[in-house]
């Protein structure tokens, strides 16, 4: 059997240099999904190099979400599902995220989203729309505290990027949206008229879609985003007020 890989003719940086190769061979699959990986003693027979360096390099790939490790099994490939994709960029953004960031994520959504909702408007299968109603209904019947009246808002919009017909939008939007539970909590604990406002704007944003009206439902989402600018900015405004006492 010819092996997959050739001895290392850099022997600086060796760990890296094994990584960056495997993950280059799965990038250009020559290594498929679920296929399973040579044993650490073949990979370090393979690369010729020690099993510590074969170990750090696998442990770099399977946080990497490239490959994953079952114990008795072995090795295997990852699918690379959107979910993996967009992960990597939530936790950059969560690392990142600080309380100045909240309007620049408004105003991120203000240019990404009602595009997205006039897409959804021509895309949206049946599913999607009994998946957005089922969001309006909780969202309505939620008696809960803000952290789960945010979780509720916030997945109708990700549906929203789901029924767009569009396989990048969720991959975009899906890491912002998961920052905006943060966000929302803090505005639905804050401000009074925040949640009537949202069950009006998305009950208005899904009847845009349900029909099929694109330029609707993109007015509709612009005219959403605008009030929830003014609650974030309320929100802010309070947050700041509550520390100066």
């Amino acid at each position: 059997m010819i092996p997959l890989f050739s001895p290392l003719a850099d022997r600086t940086l060796l760990s890296k240099s094994v990584e960056d190769i495997i993950g280059q061979a799965i990038q250009d699959k020559k290594l498929k999904a679920g296929t399973k990986l040579p044993s650490e003693l073949k990979l370090c027979e393979q690369f010729g190099v020690s099993r510590t360096v074969i170990r750090e390099a696998l442990r770099v790939l399977h946080s990497r979400g490239l490959i994953s490790i079952s114990k008795g099994k072995g090795m295997f490939v990852r699918e690379f599902s959107g979910e993996s994709a967009s992960g990597p960029l939530q936790f950059f953004l969560r690392m990142n995220f600080e309380r100045s960031h909240v309007m620049d994520i408004v105003h991120a959504r203000q240019i990404l989203e009602p595009a997205v909702a006039e897409l959804a408007s021509v895309h949206r299968t049946e599913d999607d729309v009994e998946r957005l109603s089922d969001d309006i209904q909780l969202l309505k019947e939620c008696r809960s505290d803000a952290v789960e009246l945010s979780t509720i808002d916030t997945r109708f919009h990700i549906n929203i990027s789901k029924a767009s017909g569009n396989s990048l939008m969720p991959l975009l939007l899906e890491p912002i949206h998961r920052l905006i539970p943060d966000i929302k909590s803090s505005v639905y604990a804050t401000v009074e008229d925040a949640k009537q406002a949202a069950v009006q704007w998305h009950q208005e944003i899904f009847e845009r879609i349900v029909v099929q009206d694109g330029p609707g439902a993109r007015a509709a989402m612009m005219q959403h985003l605008k009030i929830a600018e003014e609650h974030a900015e309320r929100m802010l405004e309070a947050s700041k007020s509550g520390g100066s006492d």
